[in-house]
Order: C-alpha cells, then sequence, then structure tokens
C-alpha cells in the first residue's frame, strides 16, 4: 500500500473513533450538568423541608398558636379591651382619588346638562 492510502485509512478509522465517542460523550457531559442541578435543587427542598417542620413542631405548642392569632388577626380573650396604638408613620394615605382622574361633579346628568345649556 501507498503512504497516501494508509493515511486515508488511518484518518477514516480516526473519524470513525471520534464520531463513535462524540455522541456518548456529549450524552455524559449533559447529563452529568443535570445531576447536579437536579442535586442542588434536591438541597434545596430539603432546606424548605426542614424549615417547615421546624415551623410545624412551634405551631404544635397552644401558646405559639394563640400568640400567633393575636399578632397576625388580632383576637382577644372575652374580658379584654384591645387597644390599637396608631402611630402618625402608620397611617394610611387619604382614601382619595388617584392621581390623574378629574372629580366627579355632584349631581345627575341633566342637572348638569341644563346648567350648562342655562349658562350657570
Amino acid at each position: 500500500m501507498s503512504t497516501t492510502r494508509r493515511a486515508a485509512v488511518v484518518a477514516i478509522v480516526v473519524c470513525a473513533l471520534a464520531f463513535t465517542i462524540a455522541v456518548p460523550l456529549r450524552t455524559y457531559l449533559t447529563q452529568k450538568s443535570e445531576v447536579t442541578e437536579q442535586q442542588q435543587l434536591q438541597s434545596e427542598l430539603q432546606r424548605s423541608v426542614a424549615n417547615l417542620e421546624g415551623r410545624k413542631a412551634e405551631l404544635s405548642d397552644p401558646a405559639q398558636i394563640e400568640a400567633e392569632a393575636r399578632k397576625r388577626f388580632g383576637f382577644v380573650k372575652p374580658g379584654e379591651t384591645p387597644y390599637i396604638v396608631q402611630l402618625p408613620e402608620d397611617k394610611a394615605p387619604e382614601q382619595g382619588q388617584p392621581q390623574g382622574q378629574q372629580p366627579v361633579p355632584e349631581g345627575s346628568w341633566y342637572e348638569k346638562l341644563w346648567d350648562q345649556v342655562a349658562g350657570g
């Protein structure tokens, strides 16, 4: 065989090996990255489960449930006098019209029309 033919055969063999290895290698790398992502997700979910189990343990105490109800919902026991202290910075904004809207005049539509026609 001549050197050209040997080089061609070697090139064909190398290309065949490269194509044979390329697909499984790509699949391996893709799956490896997916496994890493799933492991991160699993660790996040385990932390979330641990937090929720801790919260469940906290709420198993009736005193904690009572304190939570008082704080979040303002519940009081019978006979207690509830007090709400509202500081100036805690006040809600005035219940006015949203900016950019014209005030709606009082009166019915026909009164408004008569006022415009009569010039008043």
